[in-house]
């Protein structure tokens, strides 16, 4: 028999670790986004050097589980006197797997800008900040957009480890209901749709942000 009342009482747990889920995912989207646009900037315009040292970066994340990456900076850091609280390492993990895969979205994006487009914007007397920002990264965000909305949603799903680290989230208030009343169907299952929910509201509000920005083309 499946009991989905017992779990009534522990709404309020689910819906503290729901509030961490949002805020971690709030958080690490505006700063991984960040992140990955200056190295893609970088990997794209800067010299050697610098593409060299991103692109070690970028690689390093893309070919290690998030969770060996979260455990290290947990857990090993300390080795070398960084001590972290599980939420601070939760943030700085999934800013940085965001950073190195939203570098790669980017980066496709700016490569997509015609040589034509920045001589243009040379010969209109331009500097290099003024052709990123007016010329460049508009129509570029604009082409990756879907593409890096997706890689967003896709992390804060994958921040469902985090609860490894006891970071009270939303998997983590799964696993103490059901450690408690022993009822894993029903509190799973609950957390699958309040995740699916939770993706689908990102969803719409990342395409409605997405109007917002890039409203300016359809007005033309």
């Amino acid at each position: 028999m499946l009991y989905f009342s017992d779990l009534l009482q522990y709404s309020d747990v689910f819906l503290s670790g729901l509030k961490t889920t949002v805020e971690l995912t709030v958080l690490t989207t505006i700063l991984g986004v960040v992140l990955g646009t200056v190295c893609a900037t970088v990997r794209q315009y800067g010299n050697r050097a610098s593409q060299r040292v991103v692109s070690v970066y970028v690689e390093l994340i893309r070919n290690t589980p998030f969770i060996v990456q979260l455990f290290f900076i947990f857990f090993g850091l300390p080795a070398i006197g960084v001590m972290l609280s599980p939420w601070e390492a939760s943030m700085i993990a999934l800013t940085i797997n965001l950073g190195a895969y939203s570098t790669e979205i980017i980066r496709a994006g700016l490569a997509s800008i015609s040589k034509g487009q920045i001589e243009a914007a040379k010969v209109l007397g331009l500097n290099f900040r003024q052709t990123l920002t007016r010329v460049i990264f508009i129509p570029a965000f604009e082409k990756i957009y879907p593409a890096l909305t997706s890689q967003c949603i896709i992390v804060m799903l994958g921040s469902a480890v985090i609860s490894q680290i006891s970071v009270q989230d939303l998997t983590y208030a799964a696993n103490l209901v059901q450690s408690r009343n022993f009822r894993a169907f029903e509190s799973y299952f609950v957390t699958a749709l309040m995740y699916l929910g939770l993706s689908i509201l990102l969803r719409f509000a990342f395409n409605a942000l997405g109007k917002r920005l890039f409203a300016y083309r359809t007005s033309n």
